[in-house]
Formats: C-alpha cells, sequence, structure tokens
C-alpha cells in the first residue's frame, strides 16, 4: 500500500493545483518538495520514526506538511487544540511529549517549556534545510499516522492513534461513497486539529482535487472563498453553517458551484439546512467519529432529502451493527449502540489502554451513539447512549426534544441533557438561545411542544442562555450546560 502521498501525486499531476494558502496555490510537486524539506530538517534535529511532532496553531499550511511528510521519516504528527486552556495543554503536552512542537504567535505563551517553533520563522527554517537523503525508512499499515484528539465534549481529549490504512481507506471510502473526484474544491474552514481534517481535505488530495485553506472561520470570508474558488463542496459543523446561513451576504452569494453540502459533528437540524435547500444546495448528513475514519456512512442525495435524518448505508470497506447492552443486533426499527468494524478504525488511544479496551471489543468498535436502521436498511443516528436519560421509568433521547425545538422559529440554538429529580428520577433540561427579538416563556414553550413530543419528554426545567457553550471543534458541551444549571438552579425551575 502506498503511503508517501505527497510523492505518488508529484509522479502522477505534479503541476494540479492542490493547496491553496494566503493568495497562493501549492501544486502537488511543490508539496512534496515542502515535504521532503520538514522531513530533512527535522531529521537534522535527530527526530527520528516513531518520535511526535507537534503543532499549535490555526489552520495553517504546515498542518499539510507536517501530514505529508510523516512517512517520509516515520515521525508522528500530533495536532494540538489551540482552543483548550493553559492547563489543559499542559496537561496534554506532559502526555504527548513532542520532539518539537511548532506554533503560531498567539499560542507562543503555552508552547513554553517545550522545545519549540515559531510559525512566524517556519518557512525560512524549511528553505535552509539541509538536501534531503531518503532514510529508507518504511512505514506499515499498521504504524500511526497521525496522533488526533477526540472532541473532549464529554470529557477530557483523548490521543486517538490513527494508522496508516485507515488514512488509505477513509480516502477510498470517500471517494467511493461520496462520489469525491479530481475535479473537486473544497475551503477547509474547521481547525485542522479536528477530525474533520479527514472529512474530505486529506480523501481530496488523494483524488488529486483541491483544498482552500481558511486560517480560522469568518462566514463573510468563507463565501468569499467559495465564490472565488468555484467550490464544489461544503463541509461544516451545524452551528458554522447556521452562522454562514445568517451572514448578510449569503442571500446573494453565487453557489452554483457546489454540488452539495455535508454536515458533521452532530446532527444538523432542518430549520439549519433549509437556508441551503431554498438556495439550491443539495444537503447530506454526515457521520464519522475520530476513532473510525472518519466517513462512515454514504447516503445517496435523493435519499438524503426523502429521509433527512439518516446517515445512509455504511461505506464500502466497512461494516455497522447495532447492538444492545449484551452484544446481541437489535431488530430493525430499534434503537441500539452503534458498532463499527473495517480497515478505517483507529489503533487505540495513546497510553491509556483502559479506555482502548473499553470500546475496542473482538474487532468491534462500540462508538457509544446510539442509532436505528429502517427497513430500507439506513441508518440514523438517534443520540449519544451516555446522553439517554430515564424520567419516570421512560426512556428519553434529548435529539429528538433538541428536533422539536429547533422546529420553533424563536430559538437559535437548543441542547437537551438529563439532570436529576427527586420525584422522576431525571428530568430534561433544555438550554436555549433565542433568536434576536424574540421571546418565549418556559410555560409557553412546553406549550408550544405538547403537539409534537410525549408528556414526559416535555423539558422540565429551561435554561436561557447568550451562546451555549462549545469544544474547539464546535460541539455543543454539555457537561458544561449542566455545571451551569446547577450553579443557577432554584425551587422555581424543578
Amino acid at each position: 500500500m502506498q503511503h508517501d502521498l505527497a510523492a505518488w501525486r508529484a509522479r502522477l499531476t505534479p503541476r494540479r493545483p492542490a493547496i491553496w494558502f494566503r493568495g497562493r496555490w501549492h501544486d502537488y510537486a511543490g508539496l512534496d518538495l515542502r515535504a521532503r524539506r520538514l522531513a530533512a530538517a527535522l531529521a537534522a534535529r535527530g527526530i527520528g520514526k516513531g518520535d511526535r511532532v507537534g503543532i499549535l496553531a490555526t489552520n495553517h499550511l504546515a498542518h499539510f506538511d507536517l501530514m505529508l511528510a510523516a512517512p517520509k521519516l516515520g515521525f508522528v504528527p500530533v495536532a494540538f487544540n489551540y482552543r483548550l486552556s493553559d492547563e489543559e495543554q499542559t496537561a496534554l503536552m506532559a502526555r504527548l511529549q513532542p520532539a518539537l512542537l511548532l506554533h503560531d504567535a498567539a499560542r507562543a505563551s503555552q508552547a513554553r517549556g517545550q522545545v519549540a517553533l515559531a510559525l512566524s520563522g517556519y518557512e525560512e527554517w524549511l528553505a535552509s534545510a539541509p538536501p534531503w537523503q531518503d532514510r529508507g525508512v518504511v512505514v506499515g499499515d499498521e504504524d500511526v499516522a497521525m496522533i488526533q484528539f477526540t472532541g473532549g465534549s464529554t470529557g477530557a481529549p483523548k490521543g486517538a492513534m490513527l494508522p496508516y490504512r485507515q488514512m488509505f481507506y477513509n480516502a477510498v471510502n470517500t471517494m467511493m461513497g461520496w462520489g469525491v473526484g479530481e475535479s473537486d474544491c473544497v475551503v477547509l474552514a474547521t481547525p485542522a486539529f479536528h477530525a474533520a481534517v479527514n472529512a474530505l481535505a486529506l480523501p481530496l488530495l488523494h483524488a488529486g482535487g483541491r483544498v482552500v485553506i481558511q486560517e480560522s472561520f469568518e462566514p463573510g470570508e468563507y463565501l468569499s472563498l467559495v465564490q472565488e474558488h468555484r467550490a464544489s463542496l461544503l463541509f461544516m459543523v451545524p452551528t458554522m453553517f447556521q452562522m454562514l446561513a445568517e451572514h448578510p451576504d449569503f442571500a446573494a452569494a453565487d453557489l452554483s458551484s457546489v454540488r452539495w453540502a455535508i454536515s458533521g459533528g452532530a446532527p444538523c437540524p432542518e430549520p439549519v439546512r433549509l437556508p441551503y435547500v431554498e438556495h439550491g444546495v443539495r444537503f447530506r448528513q454526515g457521520y464519522g467519529m475520530t476513532e473510525a475514519g472518519v466517513n462512515c456512512f454514504a447516503i445517496s442525495l435523493d435519499d438524503a432529502e426523502r429521509y433527512p435524518g439518516a446517515v445512509g448505508h455504511p461505506m464500502p470497506h466497512a461494516h455497522a451493527v447495532i447492538r444492545d447492552e449484551s452484544g446481541e443486533p437489535v431488530p430493525v426499527g430499534e434503537a441500539g449502540e452503534l458498532t463499527l468494524a473495517g480497515p478505517h478504525v483507529f489503533l487505540g488511544y495513546y497510553e491509556q489502554p483502559q479506555a482502548t479496551a473499553e470500546c475496542l471489543r473482538d474487532g468491534w468498535l462500540w462508538t457509544g451513539d446510539l442509532a436505528r436502521q429502517d427497513e430500507q436498511g439506513l441508518f440514523t443516528i438517534t443520540g449519544r447512549r451516555k446522553e439517554m436519560f430515564i424520567s419516570g421509568g421512560e426512556n428519553v433521547y434529548p435529539l429528538e426534544i433538541e428536533t422539536a425545538l429547533y422546529a420553533l422559529p424563536e430559538i437559535a440554538e437548543a441542547a437537551v441533557l438529563g439532570v436529576p429529580d427527586a420525584r422522576w428520577g431525571e428530568i430534561g433540561l433544555a438550554a436555549l438561545v433565542l433568536r434576536p427579538g424574540a421571546r418565549l416563556s418556559e410555560a409557553e414553550l412546553r406549550e408550544r411542544l405538547r403537539g409534537s413530543l410525549a408528556g414526559y419528554k416535555l423539558p422540565r426545567a429551561v435554561l436561557f442562555l447568550e451562546a451555549l457553550p462549545k469544544s474547539g471543534a464546535g460541539k455543543i458541551l454539555k457537561p458544561r450546560i449542566r455545571q451551569l444549571y446547577e450553579s443557577q438552579r432554584s425551587p422555581a425551575c424543578a
């Protein structure tokens, strides 16, 4: 299996534009040259196979330099979440112990104590690298291609070890399942430290397509980049799609080049998708996780429009089974935990054998996500296993309530979770962000929801916020919502 993607692409399509960054296109031959220079510069510092090389920065060409140079020398790239606190960052650095840390100016203080190199001098450092001499390093299918941190939305981030076979099969799955090819272009606006870099950016480089790097997401600039470079694919998390649709330039934007948009990271509510559909953009829902590729399901655009909540069928090189707690497959139509198997599944968590054993069992990845399969074989994600709560003896799935909440025009953002209650065991807490100028009381909210939800599913506690707390990857942080609720709780809201 060919793992030196930069070298292979440089031989096949050397002059084809590959990555746009800061006003300039880099072709595939140029990317391979940069990768060889970076490998030579790192080798001169004594860095070799298995050593970890980190980057702490907003989206930058250096993220891709690291990923493309890694198979030449065998080091392991690690992209750190620049949105973490100093304390969280220090703990991750101590665990991973990077041999070198690249960082941007804004993260200089968090890089202290590390062997570090500022990106302000990065280009000069590459240019001064000694000539690359092949060290004869061979990376195999099971060698670690990179370490990516899990989103951390339900606990401390874990370092997922992604092997080279996972990178390859995720790209193959994406090209086959989503029909991605060399004529496609995407604007990378999601953070490069996140698994979303594997959703379209890396598969597009495998296919010979084009990637436009946006250093940090800003809706107006994103729209300009899509139009300037005639992007054919849109990939973001729901919060970003919502921000884009609310931008004053959205209505007049020329999105005629876009073949389709896909949402990842969390289920995308219908009100968020609707402005794109009205704009002529076809929309599909994706599903993936750091530990599995990330692209696990494929759905045709026609089925995506007929069944907007479905993620589709398993990718060509993927297996999916919905199981009960004993591990037995559940009947069609019933909810259970989604388990995945195939060459797109990760190796485990870095130096966390217990956490690895909990999710990798007998060749299957237990995702922690609840899913349901219909008679047509389509899979739909119904929520997180850890987020399901029991109220008065009834199972309640927050995603179902969130879907009903998003249907109310007053609500801009919503998150539901179970909180302890003396009478019912647990009740639903709805954390809401209202649209500007909107008004909605707790009593009005429950009355409006009665037509679409059973009584036991109605939120019995409501927390109105100016914004929902989110992770660096844009995921809503429900543990922080719980903390906010507990700090503000009073007898009146129970």
